[in-house]
Order: structure tokens, then sequence, then C-alpha cells
């Protein structure tokens, strides 16, 4: 009866182990962590890139999940989150049933504002499209230890002053603005004097440089 009690007590210990453990995550790269699962909810800290995450959980219907991030929490894209399946670094969201997470539903309140939907604090002219474009593309370089995404040098004060002092019609897409996405051709990007290599426009609340060239953030004004 001894050895019964306790090898039942040991099988409760390692049960509630299971049950309190969370999964861990690591940004792909420099990522929003924002107050609601949208794309334009106020963003409450950005997470580092390569820094880890605790995941609470989930949304089965949205690319978004909830995150512990030292201490706060919020919500983050989940396709540029990665984490360890056996032996192996894939994105978080597309394995999270491998991954173990937990499935939770939005906190949305109103059945129009379902998660991943351009709603809110930005404003702007939902355009219905994506930022993100080939998002594999970004987490294999994260995953390939590659510079895929590497961030552009900080542009001299006079490009923020110029996008300041000349505001363009804000946009508001799906997804997170991350540097490396791609912006939709449906988008129009905006000429920024004496500089080439870049134009500007102002997505889900944020201005963000892109390169015309082939349309990809290079650089985030947070």
């Amino acid at each position: 009866m001894t050895k019964l009690l306790a090898s039942l007590a040991l099988a409760a210990t390692a049960l509630a182990g299971a049950a309190a453990a969370e999964t861990t995550a690591t940004a792909a790269t420099d990522l929003n962590l924002r107050s609601a699962p949208q794309s334009t909810a106020s963003i409450v800290a950005v997470i580092g890139n390569g820094d880890k995450v605790s995941v609470n959980g989930c949304i089965e219907s949205a690319n978004w999940c909830e995150v512990s991030y030292k201490d706060q929490k919020g919500w983050a894209y989940g396709d540029y989150l990665t984490t360890a399946i056996g032996e192996k670094v894939e994105p978080l969201y597309p394995n999270r049933q491998a991954a173990g997470v937990t499935v939770i539903q939005t906190p949305a309140q109103n059945p129009a504002e379902a998660p991943n939907t351009a709603v809110g604090a930005a404003g702007g002219a939902a355009m219905g499209a994506v930022v993100g474009g080939p998002v594999g593309a970004l987490i294999g370089a994260a995953i390939g230890g590659t510079a895929g995404n590497a961030a552009t040098p900080e542009p001299t004060p006079e490009v923020r002053t110029y996008i300041d002092a000349n505001p363009q019609q804000p946009v508001v897409l799906d997804g997170e603005v991350v540097v490396g996405a791609g912006v939709p051709d449906t988008v129009t990007l905006y000429d920024i004097p004496n500089q080439p290599g870049y134009k500007y426009v102002t997505i889900n609340g944020q201005p963000v440089l892109v390169n015309p060239s082939d349309r990809r953030i290079v650089y985030i004004y947070r």
C-alpha cells in the first residue's frame, strides 16, 4: 500500500508539472507585443530579435498568440515565433499542435472585431491585404542563422523630419509590420527627396521605409 501511494504521488507530481509547463518560443525578428490580437492594437513592448517568450496559447482561427515577455503579457504574431519541435526549430503557429500549445479564445467582445481584423487605433484605409509576403522566407532566414531580415542602419534625422512634415494616408493591413516583410502592390509608396533607396508609408500606425525595388520593409519607426 505504501509503495502504491508513493507511485500515485509521483504520478500526480509529474502530471502537475506537465500541466504547468509552457511552450517557449523565440522571436525571429524584432516583433511587436500588442495589447490585443489585432494588427492595429496598441504596442506595449517590442520583443527583441532572438529573445524568448513563454507562450500561454494561440488562437485557432488567427495567427496571434498570447505570450509573456519579461514582465509583460500581450499578443504576438505567431508566424514570427519559432520553437523546438523534436530536434528541429520550426515556426510556432503552423506547428502549434505539435508544440502542445493551448488553444485559446479571442478576447474580442464584438463578433465583427475578429482577431487579425484591421480595426482600431491606427486609423487609415483598410486595404484587405496582408503585410508579410513570404513569411516562410523570413522564418527560414532566422532558423538558418542568416541575416535575411537584418535591419537597415538608422536613417538620417532628415528622413524622419520629412515623413513627419509630409504625412500621407495611412493604411491598415492584416499581419504584422516587421523588417523584411513585403508590402502589397495595392499600397501606394511615397518618395523621399534625395533618398532614392527609400520610399515611405504608414502601416498599422507605424511609419516604415520600404525598398522600392522589391517593396520590402527595411526600417520601422517605433
